[in-house]
């Protein structure tokens, strides 16, 4: 069920990421024309899914450590850990470095957009 979750969210990362470089192409490719070089781009769109990640994990990471607190009331086994910071660490440098992965396919493609092809987009 996590590797589920763990696919599920990459691709939701992608698919946002993806979606928000290709609403934005006209954009990129004035900036191109105006002189932008292709790291330039490359950094415009994996800022705006570092954003997106990170806000992601501080919102997770808040709302699963009080999801802990409140299953831990209603368990009645004596030995329940309450919080396992090696495990939420590991868990949130994985989803971390793997949603950058899938931050960094679109803004590759966004890196290699033709100024004129852009503007001429719509």
């Amino acid at each position: 069920m996590g590797l589920l979750g763990l696919i599920l969210a990459i691709v939701g990362v992608y698919g946002v990421v993806s979606y928000g470089a290709a609403q934005r192409t006209r954009e990129i490719g004035v900036r191109m024309a105006m002189g932008a070089q292709p790291l330039d781009v490359l950094r415009l769109v994996l800022a705006q899914g570092v954003t997106l990640v990170g806000g992601g994990v501080v919102l997770g990471l808040i709302l699963s450590i009080a999801l802990v607190r409140v299953l831990r009331g209603l368990v009645l086994i004596g030995n329940v850990i309450d919080f396992d910071p090696v495990a939420f660490a590991g868990v949130t440098l994985l989803l971390t470095a793997i949603s950058l992965g899938a931050c960094y396919i679109p803004a590759r493609r966004a890196m290699k957009v033709d100024p004129m092809v852009a503007l001429r987009h719509e």
